[in-house]
């Protein structure tokens, strides 16, 4: 069954022109019109009646869905998304779906029947294709700490790659050589990411250990869990990057329960920086700007709702820090490094 995408790539206009057409709403060229409707035709395509339905009735509301309201980061991006929803003129609707994927598409069809206008998906569990159905419902999408790379589905992050790199120059610029790195799910392109450029920086050094890597669930007793095991299995770790800052501080519990000294005996650097869970237990991080993702996605998703031409496949990746604390750098003076991905 052909797609509003299809029509678009066939007609070589973007999906916000095609639906300018179907809704007979703002300016489009008559030639652009005409090849537009001659795709329609060719494809054999019927425009979703959702879809023409959202597009004539406008809520000024969006929604957020998020994959677990515990971990600290996603609260933080929720209070910059709903601060500038407000000043943009939409109110927001926050779905919290426990990193289950029935209960996000449940979410989903609420959202459809309150008629939002645009939805921000922060999932882990989420399919490129459920956001692909969306878009074809003619539902505004925005995927965010995601890029789901090789599809054309609007994205913000940061530079996790970058951010893995980042996370082991650090290490190994504190003279660690038995690094060791505790990861999320690798099917999540963020973790992904991360560990591919930690990768890299280890293999240049000739320092890579593949035994020295460990996949968890993205809990504190995930990180707990990994630490223990890395370190029945090999005794000489000097350092390790855990992908998040929740895996940080189930490691800095194991370290701590297993009578290791942070910073003099093992060096920790962390992922995200929450500084309410992370600052008063002085352990390092490559912090994400976590307000400006919430911020930036609102943004962006705002410009697809109103039709804004060139937008629809935008992927931005926003700016990352080294914020170096006592678990890598001891009591020395504790500065910050930035770098601009």
């Amino acid at each position: 069954m052909a797609t509003i995408r299809d029509v678009a790539k066939l007609a070589g206009v973007s999906v916000a022109t095609v639906s300018r057409v179907i809704n007979k709403k703002g300016y489009v060229s008559k030639e652009t019109e005409e090849a537009i409707i001659n795709a329609m035709k060719m494809l054999n395509y019927t425009p979703n009646d959702v879809a023409r339905r959202l597009a004539g009735k406008k809520s000024n509301t969006i929604g957020l869905v998020i994959p677990n309201i515990i971990n600290p980061f996603f609260p933080e991006i929720a209070r910059a998304a709903e601060d500038t929803a407000n000043k943009l003129g939409f109110s927001l609707i926050l779905c919290n779906a426990d990193n289950n994927r029935e209960k996000e598409n449940q979410y989903y069809e609420m959202l459809i029947n309150k008629q939002v206008d645009g939805i921000i998906i922060a999932s882990y569990t989420a399919m490129p294709m459920d956001l692909l159905s969306l878009m074809d419902r003619g539902m505004p999408i925005v995927a965010l700490d995601r890029e789901y790379n090789g599809y054309e589905i609007p994205s913000i992050k940061g530079d996790d790659r970058l951010g893995g790199e980042l996370a082991a120059k650090h290490l190994i610029e504190c003279g660690c050589e038995n690094i060791a790195h505790i990861t999320g799910p690798m099917y999540i392109e963020s973790f992904q990411e991360r560990f591919e450029g930690f990768e890299k920086i280890l293999k240049e050094n000739n320092i890579y250990k593949s035994q020295l890597v460990k996949i968890e669930e993205l809990s504190l007793k995930g990180g707990y869990e990994a630490t223990k095991r890395l370190l029945e299995e090999v005794k000489e770790i000097d350092g390790i990057f855990a992908g998040n800052d929740i895996l940080a501080i189930g490691c800095y519990k194991a370290l701590n329960d297993l009578g290791y000294k942070l910073y003099d005996d093992i060096k920790l650097i962390g992922y995200d920086g929450l500084e309410s869970n992370i600052n008063y237990l002085e352990i390092s991080s490559v912090a994400q700007p976590m307000y400006s993702l919430g911020k930036y996605a609102v943004e962006l998703l705002v410009k697809i709702i109103k039709e804004e031409e060139n937008i629809t496949k935008e992927k931005i990746k926003l700016e990352l820090e080294v914020v170096k604390r006592k678990s890598t750098i001891g009591k020395q003076n504790r500065a910050n490094k930035k770098v601009i991905s």
